[in-house]
């Protein structure tokens, strides 16, 4: 809702009244440091509003109090705790709960639920807030809700300890030297053999998962799904399909393989769909 400019007062140091559309009165706290304006909220009652212009002047001075003293009973809510403290001991403010540390930062959805990332993605997560579901989290871009993990390749189908896992064993380190990525292609799986070597079984789904082929790499695999897709196709299937994008070989090679592959009699002899009983 919209505040009327004209009828802002300031009632205490950092405070000041607003007026709703509605003619609700509240009021906005806010303090400036290092020439930056920064909010710390509205609220309804004048005196609320002081006391967290209060905290927040004290955050910013008070080089003992670290996140961990923070209370739900503060003036301020936890995530401008981060943003202040952030500003305090690194010298930088973000909108969003992030705390820079050594080579990384930590973003806070919660006093208890951090989670970490390079310093490469700050520019990303300090303008795009991340929000969580159960144990998935997301981010809203241009009106879509993007998952965290969709960012380093992961596939939305893709199965936590199976198509991709963490190498430090802990779920809420995003960094990408602690993300191990097993099966980035569509309808790929990599799966152990008995030699110990690994093999690249490729399904795909029409009505019910078809058998594609089994190959012995992972380039193999997501060429024969392509040449899967083209296949069906060709038989009248509609199926909103996505081709593996393969950037590692030339035309020419991709050419080569995608001839020899041999595909699964299941999708050579799908049967051929009219029109007229799409």
């Amino acid at each position: 809702m919209s505040e009327k400019n004209s009828e802002k007062d300031q009632v205490y140091k950092g405070v000041f009244r607003a007026v709703k559309k509605d003619g609700t009165v509240y009021y906005r706290a806010s303090l400036t440091r290092h020439g930056k304006h920064i909010s710390l909220g509205s609220y309804p009652v004048a005196e609320d509003a002081h006391k967290a212009y209060e905290e927040g002047l004290r955050l910013l001075s008070d080089f003992s109090t670290s996140l961990k003293f923070y209370e739900p009973a503060s003036p301020l809510p936890f995530e401008k705790w981060v943003c202040l403290l952030n500003l305090r001991d690194n010298g930088i403010y973000l909108g969003n709960p992030i705390y820079m540390g050594q080579q990384l930062f930590y973003y806070y959805l919660s006093p208890h639920h951090v989670l970490k990332f390079d310093l490469e993605d700050l520019f990303y997560y300090s303008s795009h807030k991340i929000m969580r579901r159960g144990n998935h989290y997301f981010v809203a871009d241009y009106g879509m809700q993007i998952t965290l993990t969709s960012r380093y390749g992961i596939k939305s189908y893709a199965v936590p300890g199976t198509d991709y896992c963490f190498r430090n064993g802990d779920p809420t380190d995003f960094r990408r030297e602690n993300l191990e990525i097993h099966n980035i292609y569509h309808g790929v799986r990599k799966t152990a053999a008995k030699n110990g070597q690994y093999i690249y079984t490729v399904r795909i789904h029409i009505r019910g998962n078809y058998l594609v082929g089994r190959y012995a790499t992972e380039t193999e695999a997501a060429i024969a799904y392509n040449k899967a897709i083209d296949i069906l196709r060709s038989k009248g299937v509609t199926n909103n399909f996505s081709y593996n994008y393969v950037e590692e070989i030339a035309p020419s090679r991709y050419a080569e393989i995608y001839s020899a592959l041999t595909i699964a009699p299941g999708i050579l002899n799908y049967p051929t769909i009219s029109p007229n009983n799409q």
